[in-house]
């Protein structure tokens, strides 16, 4: 566990032999929101580091930016020690969090909607992440200007607490939207990301960002 950015924590898990590290993050807020659950082994791992930093406080939130293992592989177990904390994820990903019984309740969010509270204000960001490139969520936080960038921004290796500068075009540039399967879908990515103007970008896997000129 490591303070990365005010306010913000990250859990990491490194998934050998692939030495993918696997980020999962807590925004201790007024209503704190957990961002990526892991999966079942890394928040076994990580929640007593979250009730520790939580110091009696309880989950409000916990942000889904997909249906994948390491996003939402864990939230069964969350649930167990958080019940009243509400997942927000997309429509799909909430056919899936209930189908599966994962969950027995959500909020849906939709691309461009704002999500807000006491002390943050999301906006949300379309991501053709699911399987059959149905929609999935990306949440900036603009309070704080964190991006939480899921799978973008993506690179292999040991990077628990790994901070890099970047400005936000070159980001944009190398963070895997050209991998997306037509070329509509990765200039409305491009596009979508273009809207914000983060100071700060929390991956999901590999170093995250500084955003600087």
């Amino acid at each position: 566990m490591k303070q990365i950015y005010p306010d913000l924590y990250q859990f990491t898990s490194l998934l050998e032999p692939m030495k993918l590290s696997i980020h999962q993050y807590l925004l201790l807020t007024e209503e704190p929101i957990l961002i990526q659950t892991g999966d079942v082994t890394h928040a076994e791992t990580s929640l007593p580091q979250i009730k520790e930093l939580l110091n009696g406080k309880l989950i409000k939130y916990i942000l889904i930016s997909h249906f994948e293992s390491d996003e939402c592989g864990g939230l069964s177990k969350v649930l167990q020690e958080y019940p009243e904390a509400i997942p927000v994820c997309s429509e799909v990903t909430a056919r899936q969090l209930l189908g599966f019984g994962l969950a027995q309740k959500v909020e849906i969010k939709k691309p461009g909607d704002v999500f807000s509270g006491k002390d943050f204000d999301f906006k949300i960001l379309s991501y053709p992440s699911e399987m059959h490139m149905w929609e999935g969520l990306l949440f900036n936080e603009a309070k704080r200007g964190i991006f939480f960038s899921s799978d973008l921004m993506f690179q292999m290796g040991e990077n628990h607490g790994n901070v890099i500068e970047s400005n936000w075009e070159e980001a944009i540039k190398n963070s895997g939207a050209n991998q997306l399967p037509n070329i509509e879908m990765q200039d409305k990515l491009v596009k979508d990301m273009e809207t914000i103007s983060p100071k700060f970008v929390a991956s999901g896997h590999g170093p995250c960002i500084k955003i600087v000129l």
